[in-house]
């Protein structure tokens, strides 16, 4: 057994200060708050902690008062995935709208308005942007949270969006490494298997994180999903050949030569927590060579904490895991508080409220050589609604119903579902059609290629219907069909707003 030459309480301190945890509710429970004080050092912000700014900072406040250089977490990318506004939409479009636009300043811009606006709340880690490269089509996690499938145009996008985003003092923690992009498995679910070789990895997976590196990204989050090509048995979140012998190796002996923070996706995902158990998985990703464990997407209470804490403590006691490997991994933790303290939290940024409206429209894409004839008078919005991944989450509304009624007022709306298909198409178009009356339809379909119940309910409808416009807010990898056809390329509220402004031919007063 190795020798433990430190005190029982700075392990505890130690283990408690790689952990990334989350809570439940607007306000910090009497719990937290007792470990930040023995030690926590990172806390970790979901949509169910968020009401408005003016709470998030109130709260971003009072855990800071317990402790002042506390790294507090989000995961928000803006787009589909966004946690400020999840209840109303994202006032950013997403990685994919702008891959679309390709202009890496408007990516800069949107990063440092995201990045000042979580400043202002008192955030300063974002675990964004995903430098993911989307070569999958079938990809059911990734899609519109990516820049794109060419990894040149994702590398460049990244590398804006970590300059922006760290120019207002949040530190940019960019996933995740090395690449979910070429599977169609949910690691929320399962283990992701990628057969690439390790030269694709080189040439395709590994181009934006290196540009992230370049670009000075403060953090990595790891993914778990398993390579054979770098580790045949443990996914990459627990593999000593990605983390140490990939991620942290130098430059010259074909790592990426990296030495920030290595953060793990959620522990609690089932591709980890249902194999190796959430104590399990956190003593062997710290082993690995990662730094913080972050936990409380599912599982966001005391006991969690205590757990991993008291997992970590005795994996170092009986020599599991080394004593200065978890030091290390706890020094890098307040190495990067140390560099949030002194980063600014979005001084001098001048308030930019309007990017995210301009590249929403900016991203938007009119498909078809059909002419966009705006619509004049109240229409009828039929939203074919897949089921939505656990990172976008059921929570936030999406579609163009909402910014089509005010432009248009009278506007109807209905949400349509693989339950409603299971009766047949032919049955859920009469529905559509009743509803709709008279009115002009608009079908708004999300990711149309990978759901085979929506394309056969839009091919039905459109027959029915050939005047019907099609909006489509996810990756539009689909031949185009509808009179229009337009693609947003993303969910965000602004997303939305663009295309009901190309619709009607109008903008709100």
């Amino acid at each position: 057994m190795a020798t433990v030459t430190r005190s029982i309480d700075t392990l505890t301190r130690d283990a408690l200060a790689v952990l990334q945890p989350g809570f439940t509710g607007t306000t910090a429970p009497d719990w937290l708050l007792h470990r930040l004080d023995e030690g926590l050092a990172t806390v970790a912000l979901f949509g169910r902690n968020v009401h408005d700014p003016e709470q998030l900072a109130a709260l971003s406040g009072r855990l800071r008062d317990v402790r002042g250089d506390l790294l507090i977490a989000i995961d928000e990318e803006g787009g589909d995935v966004t946690r400020l506004e999840v209840r109303g939409g994202s006032s950013f479009p997403g990685n994919l709208a702008l891959g679309a636009v390709d202009d890496t300043e408007l990516t800069r811009a949107v990063a440092r308005e995201l990045g000042r606006r979580l400043a202002d709340c008192g955030i300063n880690v974002n675990w964004a942007p995903s430098a993911d490269v989307n070569s999958n089509p079938a990809n059911p996690v990734i899609g519109v949270r990516s820049f794109g499938a060419a990894p040149d145009l994702v590398a460049r996008h990244t590398a804006a969006y970590v300059e922006g985003l760290q120019s207002a003092g949040v530190a940019a923690c960019t996933k995740h490494f090395p690449g979910h992009g070429d599977t169609a498995t949910d690691s929320h679910h399962d283990l992701p298997r990628i057969t690439a070789d390790l030269t694709t990895l080189q040439e395709r997976e590994l181009v934006p994180f290196r540009a992230a590196v370049a670009a000075g990204t403060r953090a990595v989050m790891s993914a778990h999903i398993l390579l054979p090509a770098l580790d045949a048995e443990r996914p990459a979140t627990l593999s000593p050949a990605a983390l140490h012998g990939l991620l942290r190796a130098p430059v010259t002996e074909g790592g990426l030569g990296f030495d920030g923070l290595i953060v793990t996706d959620g522990i609690e995902m089932r591709a980890i927590s249902a194999t190796y158990g959430i104590e399990r998985g956190s003593v062997l990703a710290l082993a690995a060579g990662a730094d913080a464990i972050c936990v409380g997407g599912g599982l966001a209470d005391e006991d969690t904490v205590l757990r991993l804490r008291d997992a970590l403590v005795r994996a170092v006691r009986e020599g599991e895991l080394p004593e200065e490997r978890l030091a290390d991994a706890a020094a890098r933790v307040r190495a990067l508080a140390h560099w949030t303290t002194g980063a600014g939290a979005g001084e001098g940024i001048a308030p930019a409220p309007g990017i995210g409206l301009t590249a929403a429209r900016r991203a938007l894409r009119l498909t078809s050589t059909t002419p966009c004839t705006p619509l004049t008078g109240p229409a009828y919005v039929a939203s074919f609604t897949p089921l939505a991944n656990i990172a976008v989450g059921d929570e936030t509304p999406w579609g163009v119903a909402v910014e089509l009624s005010r432009l248009l007022p009278g506007t109807g709306t209905a949400a349509y579902a693989a339950k409603d298909a299971a009766a047949g198409t032919r049955a859920l178009v009469d529905t559509l059609l009743t509803a709709a009356g008279e009115r002009p339809v608009v079908a708004v379909v999300r990711d149309l290629h990978r759901h085979p119940w929506m394309a056969d309910a839009l091919h039905a409808l459109l027959t029915a219907r050939p005047d019907t416009a099609v909006v489509e807010m996810g990756v539009p990898q689909a031949p185009p069909q509808g009179t229009p056809h337009l693609a947003t390329h993303g969910a965000a509220r602004v997303c939305a707003q663009a295309a009901a402004e190309a619709l009607t031919g109008r903008r709100p007063n």
